[in-house]
């Protein structure tokens, strides 16, 4: 592939086709488009503009293999969920099975991707609770509780904005968190800092098979007008 950008597509082409591409061609991925997607997830909101994400790229083929192999030894874990797992019900069999076999083939394949980011989020702690107005402290568990509910809010807008990116661009990608089940592993091997959290893992290349059009289940199904 050269370096050259794809026509243009529409916000909503891009929303409307960007599928889960875990099929990619080993295919060497420019650094220019890389750091176009990536400026890109860095426009997305965070809470308070605290912008705490932080964001491992990883090109080295040796180092792919090894978070291959660790992304491979959570995914064991993920498969015997999976097969205990009972089809959605708006999936055919077939639907069904080929996201399995999508799955198990990223699975085997993670480090042959040519490129692989992690997003991550810096830790935000509470004030003291001494520092609070006296009239909320006794609210300070609740807000810690809070706290830790909504951090992602602060990095997967940052992950849309990459999975868009990469479909303007022509590049495939999928979010997978398999990784998360041995995370101390991973963040080791990345050298990952202990006030760091690992929020995905992004296979990011040329991808095998065309984008969309996406299958959803109908609006009417799922949106509920002022109240449930």
């Amino acid at each position: 592939m050269s370096e050259t950008a794809p026509p243009a597509i529409g916000l909503f082409d891009a929303i409307h086709t960007a599928r889960a591409q875990r099929r990619l061609r080993p295919d060497p991925v420019p650094d220019a488009l890389i750091t176009q997607v990536l400026d890109a997830a860095i426009r997305a909101p965070s809470a308070g503009n605290a912008q705490n994400w932080d964001f491992v790229v990883i090109r080295d083929a040796e180092r792919r293999r090894e978070v291959g192999a660790l992304y491979r030894k959570g995914s064991d874990i993920a498969a015997a969920v999976y097969a205990a797992r009972s089809r959605p019900a708006h999936l055919t069999d077939a639907q069904w099975q080929g996201m399995l076999r999508g799955g198990a083939h990223l699975w085997d394949h993670m480090g042959e991707a040519p490129v692989l980011v992690v997003p991550c989020l810096r830790q935000r702690d509470l004030p003291s609770r001494e520092a609070l107005d006296p009239a909320w402290r006794d609210r300070y568990d609740d807000e810690r509780i809070y706290l830790d509910r909504i951090r992602g809010a602060s990095i997967y807008p940052a992950v849309q904005n990459i999975i868009l990116a990469c479909r303007a661009l022509g590049l495939g990608t999928v979010i997978t968190t398999n990784h998360l089940r041995v995370e101390a592993e991973f963040k080791a091997l990345l050298g990952i800092p202990d006030d760091v959290d690992t929020f995905g893992l992004m296979p990011i290349g040329w991808p095998e098979r065309p984008f969309g059009p996406l299958s959803r289940r109908p609006l009417e199904e799922v949106v509920h007008y002022d109240g449930w």
